[in-house]
């Protein structure tokens, strides 16, 4: 019973320093640069998201994926996931593209969940994504805020 004891502490305390050796890093700081219309199917609606990742740490980040959930007055809009792979140096920044797909059924739900006085102006956002970078690598990060669509009476300047 005490051999068991002493070697339950010894792997709590080994499991414990490990943790200790891990690079402890800044969160990212991801913004929405634009978006551009993709060719579609059917009814789904495919369009890139341009995202800029910042890297406020002392060290790269190396990423071989990246996955994005696009959430719209609410409502989950959009899902892409890309295989690009890369590298951004320290205290640096990059524009990833991810391609997104928007279902019929995303469409109809973000119709309804409108209200009849709201417009395309100023519908809040929320992006959630994640960089894979192996077991310990993966980074996620979110990104929120208004998103303003052009509506049928816009004028552009």
């Amino acid at each position: 019973m005490r051999r068991l004891l002493a070697l339950s502490l010894s792997l709590l305390l080994l499991s414990l320093s490990a943790c200790a050796l891990l690079p402890n890093r800044d969160p990212l700081n991801v913004n929405v640069v634009g978006f551009e219309p993709l060719p579609s199917q059917d009814m789904e609606v495919r369009f890139a998201v341009k995202i800029r990742v910042q890297n406020p740490n002392e060290t790269a980040i190396n990423y071989n994926g990246v996955a994005l959930d696009l959430e719209v007055n609410g409502q989950p809009l959009a899902s892409g996931v890309s295989d690009q792979t890369g590298t951004i140096a320290r205290f640096s920044d990059t524009v990833l593209t991810v391609p997104v797909s928007v279902s019929a059924f995303s469409v109809l739900r973000q119709t309804l969940g409108l209200s009849q006085t709201q417009t395309l102006n100023n519908l809040p956002y929320v992006l959630r994504g994640k960089l894979a970078g192996g077991l310990f690598g993966t980074l996620r990060f979110m990104d929120s805020g208004k998103l303003s669509l052009p509506g049928p009476n816009a004028t552009t300047r």
